[in-house]
């Protein structure tokens, strides 16, 4: 693994010990990347499972300003702090050994918002849509932000739910790429959804 473009371009990344994450290979990345981008002109970004940390280091070295890393392994949050000192992008990163969920409710009480979501759950979870309107509900996400769900090619998501879009899907063997586009104010009329920031305190 190594860095696509950028800043850091070729810088070579370490990969997670063991079968427990699965990366995301160059050729996915690059074509995920053209999708999006491929460059950025600021913002933050959030990996939430974050893995060896390619997918968030990718957009720090394509622009964006920050970016923030989740993940529950204590292994994974090791080679992440590795990686980022290899790239020489350690200033512009925070990370976050936590699950998905109580990681949410964490950076959402820090009033942390995200303009670039990378989802790339373990193929066994099949929630990614939860995960996304959790987001919405907590308040993380910017008017227009892109959000990137990678999951295993034989899983359906749908193409439209709550604020978000699909503007965008590729398959690549037995990885799918989904691409969607948040727009709160597009899908609720302008109704808020500040009824729930009472969660954050339980």
């Amino acid at each position: 693994m190594r860095v696509v473009s950028g800043s850091a371009k070729g810088r070579p990344l370490k990969a997670v010990p063991g079968t427990g994450t699965r990366p995301t290979t160059d050729k996915v990345k690059e074509a995920l990347f053209s999708m999006i981008g491929p460059y950025f002109e600021g913002g933050t970004a959030l990996d939430l499972f974050a893995g060896s940390g390619g997918l968030g280091i990718e957009a720090l070295s394509r622009g964006m300003d920050k970016a923030v890393f989740v993940d529950l392994e204590p292994k994974s949050i090791e080679v992440i702090r590795m990686n980022l000192t290899a790239t020489k992008l350690e200033n512009q990163a925070a990370i976050y050994r936590n699950d998905a969920g109580r990681a949410l409710k964490a950076l959402a009480k820090r009033s942390t918002t995200f303009d670039l979501v990378f989802l790339d759950p373990p193929y066994r979870m099949k929630n990614g849509d939860e995960l996304m309107l959790t987001m919405h509900e907590l308040e993380l996400l910017e008017q227009g932000a892109t959000i990137v769900l990678e999951y295993e090619s034989k899983h359906l998501y749908p193409e439209q739910f709550g604020p978000f879009e699909q503007t965008r899907k590729a398959l690549y063997g037995e990885t799918a790429v989904s691409i969607y586009h948040y727009a709160p104010h597009a899908s609720e009329d302008g109704e808020s959804s500040t009824a729930e920031e009472e969660d954050l305190h339980e």
